[in-house]
């Protein structure tokens, strides 16, 4: 087999590795993204249900460190997701990730704008729906992943979604290292996408209490939150975590299930992991993968190390050397 990793939105973006950051909300600093950006892959700010004007701030603390192109997440299903986007057409980004809803009502001021689209996908039915729509690229997130997964395993996911677009397809979901990001080009992926791995970055802005839990986690350190009422997401296990899915259970043998309840349980808790480091109430939403991340080190030297691995594994020439 032949292994193709051409990209041609990577190489519009002038990018050294074709790895790109996943969009962490308060994980995904300004600063972590330049830092992913400028040392070659694509740094994307996480943004969550920020605000514009927080949008702004982050996007020009990457700008003070980078002039290389990076990228915001949107949560489509933000109530302020009109002034995110008014902050990022202003501030000239050059790429838009999004999830949790559909992206082309947006996609003529954003293609109007140069900036490239490149919606999270969980099926290949909706990597169809988006190709149909006009994005650029998908990213194709198995539900190894941290934060708000699928159904669908990422060794499943990636071949199904290669053959059904024509885009380009970049795989999520249980990727940390050259052995992970050989495997998903094999299964036809142009490109990788790691949020797991990034969060122990020299770089990475998270409290200490995160990176102590995400070095010290095990394979089977992370459970799913939202399988009873919906809003799947993967985090480490702790207090709340656990008692949330106990509570979830419970709600389910109610004839109503106080949702304000569980919803004010979830509320904050990944602001209070990611910025205060709170150990029992937080959310500390990382993948399957955190029991593979055991050292902390600068962005440039996991992507180089990552990459060195990959084209070996591949039998490839590894032209950023």
């Amino acid at each position: 087999m032949t292994v193709n990793i051409s990209n041609p939105i990577f190489e519009k973006l002038g990018m050294k590795y074709p790895i790109v950051e996943g969009g962490m909300t308060w994980a995904g600093s300004g600063a972590l993204a330049a830092a992913v950006s400028e040392a070659g892959g694509l740094g994307i700010i996480g943004t969550g249900y920020w605000h514009g004007d927080e949008v702004r701030r982050e996007v020009r603390r990457a700008k003070e460190l980078t002039d290389k192109p990076f990228g915001v997440n949107v949560m489509l299903m933000s109530r302020h997701i009109r002034e995110v986007f008014d902050v990022i057409l202003e501030e000239g980004v050059k790429v838009v990730a999004t999830g949790a809803g559909d992206p082309s009502p947006f996609l003529d001021e954003l293609h109007a704008a140069g900036i490239v689209v490149m919606p999270v996908v969980p099926s290949s039915s909706m990597a169809r729906m988006m190709e149909r729509k006009g994005v650029d690229a998908v990213v194709a997130e198995g539900m190894e992943s941290g934060g708000h997964i699928g159904h669908m395993t990422t060794m499943a996911l990636i071949p199904q979604v290669v053959d059904a677009v024509d885009i380009p397809v970049i795989a999520a979901g249980g990727i940390a290292d050259g052995r992970g990001a050989a495997a998903a080009f094999m299964l036809g992926a142009s490109g990788i996408q790691m949020g797991t791995r990034f969060l122990t970055a020299a770089e990475s802005e998270i409290h200490p209490n995160f990176k102590k839990k995400v070095l010290k986690a095990k394979d089977i350190d992370t459970i799913v939150t939202g399988n009873v009422l919906g809003n799947r997401a993967r985090v480490l296990k702790n207090k709340m975590s656990k008692n949330f899915v106990k509570n979830e259970v419970n709600e389910l043998q109610k004839p109503k299930p106080n949702y304000e309840q569980m919803e004010k349980l979830e509320s904050g808790t990944l602001k209070a992991a990611v910025v205060e480091g709170d150990k029992d109430g937080g959310a500390f939403m990382a993948g399957q993968i955190s029991g593979l991340v055991n050292d902390e080190k600068p962005v440039a030297e996991i992507l180089d190390d990552i990459w060195s691995q990959a084209t070996d594994l591949m039998g490839i020439p590894n032209t950023t050397k």
